[in-house]
């Protein structure tokens, strides 16, 4: 089965073997479909949407919403210390590959160090 999909204002076709429409999604995480409604609205996921605008999530997006209810209910962070956090995970997530190209050229290792004082920022630093 496919699944029309629109991301930003390109239209896609994909297998629905990786997505999980809303209510899928909730069950599978033991959460509320509002949650995940509140989530996006507080930009903490972007589930990609159909032509019909029906929230889809992919196996990354569930993923990252259960590190989100790791942080919220097992750690007791709230919601504007998740943004923070995630934001610091996708920063070093983009020093990654950075870091392994920084060795052999000198573009990388400037991309490097603004990731790394974005990181700062990001800390309040």
């Amino acid at each position: 089965m496919t699944l029309k999909l629109r991301r930003a204002s390109a239209r896609v076709t994909i297998t629905t073997d990786d997505l999980y429409f809303i209510s899928m999604a909730a069950q599978q995480l033991g959460m509320h479909p509002q949650t995940l409604r509140k989530y996006e609205r507080l930009g903490l996921i972007r589930p990609t949407r159909t032509i019909g605008s029906v929230r889809v999530y992919s196996r990354d997006e569930i993923e990252r919403l259960r590190t989100i209810k790791y942080l919220v209910d097992e750690l007791g962070i709230n919601l504007a210390g998740v943004q923070r956090l995630l934001s610091v995970a996708d920063a070093v997530g983009r020093l990654r590959p950075l870091a392994e190209e920084a060795a052999a050229r000198a573009d990388a290792r400037r991309r490097l160090l603004q990731e790394l004082d974005r990181i700062d920022s990001l800390l309040g630093r």
